[in-house]
């Protein structure tokens, strides 16, 4: 089989007439070869015969969707100059569409420096990239006003897997989310936009794996271009289209929560499964005076290079793919300070933050920033892009301490209350820039404020739970019997007043009963 030079201008592998055309960026490799595997797992390996600039490249002909492929990317393994290249382990291409087979834990997916197992091949434990046929684009819709929008945050997982009207053989899954009773209900609750947590591709953490756990929230990114296999059936980007049909038909919107501060390679001693292998100098900030370190803003144990041209420029094709040929409406950003940041800090006039706020496709969508991250001056609220809408925080720690009663929280209250005007309109932004929210996927559910919290306390360490309280901002707790009993039943009268009065203002209602704007799934 004979591969051709094709060209670098559609990184990952893309279908045209005769066959498939391969492209990797590497700035820092010596050679790379593909890895093509047939229905048996045997594998063939041709070298990609052209570099041009920064891209390696080849044509296969004869080659169509359903090809099943990895890398092995050449190169020096020296950690001190930032460089983990080891041919023995097998790559997933940061653009593939869909990862079939799913990762196997192994000693063989390290690269650290041990002889033992940096020399085992890691192929018979890594998924497959499978080459896929392009979608036709869509055409873009008109965005719900921010001043009307109000947003559902849900687990696809989590919101249908007992969902009495949805089939057992779509729960857990895509198609679970997309049945008419279900839609039909979220519709009802008054909602205009679920947001959606993390859907690419991820993994399970070493850890959880061996305590015999898995990975339920998916912050933990492997292949940002393709649907985690457990909410397919087939075709994840297939299935993720016809789901957002679905959802717009209802007349609803969809934001997905995208996560491309960290990857899930982890630190030095983390895995070997995609970046890291391809050309860990670029992809990731590395410590100035030791390159063997990674930068750790995200309290993950790497950071994305968001300041680097080929990071840049994986991040907005990876969102274009997302709205454009998926035709979701916009993203929350995790950790979006990250996405901002350089050598010298944070700028919100930054190269990528710039990019997506002037792009011609992504600045017509909804861009939401979690502001802050774990690094030096991460907290960031009111500081980013004029379009972008931000998590307000402050609204909901005030929004609960004034509901558990605080005395003299009222003037916060009000300023909060009121558009949160002292943190957003001097930089001449409406007080629709903030995300105004009581409950998220971190910390508390609005259930466990309204009702009794019993957590299991016989070797509890009480002041690990009083800074839990405080940062929950609950209501106080008794220690009785071996138990902490968190109860709101003496401010249940008070709290369900302001709930109410602040929900009915949404008109968000159902039989009577206030709905929380966001749950957990």
């Amino acid at each position: 089989m004979k591969i051709e030079p094709g060209d670098p201008h559609s990184l990952g592998a893309t279908p045209r007439e005769g066959g498939v055309n391969f492209a990797l960026y590497s700035a820092h490799a010596e050679a790379v070869d593909l890895c093509l595997f047939d229905a048996t797992g045997k594998e063939l390996r041709l070298e990609l015969p052209r570099r041009s600039g920064d891209v390696w490249h080849g044509f296969l002909p004869g080659a169509s969707a359903g090809l099943r492929y990895g890398y092995r990317v050449h190169g020096p393994f020296a950690p001190e100059h930032g460089h983990r290249f080891n041919p023995c382990k097998l790559l997933i291409d940061p653009y593939a569409r869909q990862l079939r087979g799913g990762l196997r834990h192994n000693a063989s997916i390290y690269n650290v420096g041990h002889p033992d197992t940096d020399s085992i091949d890691s192929a018979p434990f890594v998924p497959r990239a499978e080459v896929v046929e392009p979608l036709t684009p869509l055409s873009p819709r008109a965005p719900i006003p921010w001043d009307r929008t109000l947003v559902y945050e849900l687990h696809v997982r989590g919101f249908t897997q007992l969902h009495p009207a949805v089939p057992e053989a779509e729960r857990g899954r895509l198609k679970g989310l997309g049945g008419a009773e279900v839609l039909a209900y979220l519709k009802a609750l008054g909602v205009t936009t679920l947001e959606l947590l993390p859907i690419q591709s991820y993994i399970s953490e070493a850890h959880l794996i061996e305590a015999g756990l898995k990975n339920y929230w998916g912050y933990n990114t492997l292949a940002w271009f393709a649907v985690h296999d457990a909410y397919a059936s087939h075709n994840g980007c297939t299935e993720m289209r016809e789901l957002v049909q679905r959802i717009h038909d209802a007349g609803l919107e969809v934001i997905l929560d995208v996560v491309y501060n960290h990857s899930c390679e982890g630190n030095e001693l983390g895995p070997t499964l995609s970046l890291r292998g391809i050309d860990n100098a670029s992809y990731y900030r590395l410590e100035q005076n030791d390159p063997a370190r990674y930068v750790n803003d995200t309290g993950c144990g790497n950071t994305m290079n968001a300041d680097h041209p080929a990071v840049r420029g994986l991040i907005l094709d990876n969102l274009r793919h997302w709205t454009r040929h998926l035709g979701v409406d916009g993203f929350r950003f995790d950790l979006a300070t990250t996405l901002g940041r350089s050598r010298h800090g944070f700028d919100p006039h930054g190269a990528l933050l710039t990019q997506i706020s002037t792009d011609p496709v992504l600045s017509h969508c909804k861009l939401i920033a979690e502001p802050w991250d774990v690094g030096p001056g991460g907290y960031r609220l009111g500081g980013f892009p004029r379009q972008w809408g931000e998590w307000n925080d402050r609204y909901r720690d005030s929004m609960r301490r004034f509901w558990r009663g605080d005395e003299g929280e009222a003037p916060e209250f009000a300023r909060r209350f009121h558009g949160s005007a002292d943190i957003f309109e001097g930089s001449a932004r409406s007080a629709a820039t903030s995300l105004n929210f009581i409950t998220s996927h971190d910390g508390f559910t609005l259930h466990d404020l309204r009702r009794h919290f019993i957590t299991v306390a016989d070797s509890l360490d009480l002041s690990v739970f009083a800074i839990k309280r405080l940062v929950n901002h609950s209501i106080g707790g008794d220690v009785t019997s071996g138990y902490v009993v968190t109860t709101v039943e003496r401010l249940r009268g008070p709290m369900q007043k302001i709930e109410d009065k602040i929900l009915a203002m949404a008109g968000v209602k159902e039989q009577g009963k206030v709905i929380p704007l966001k749950s957990r799934g």
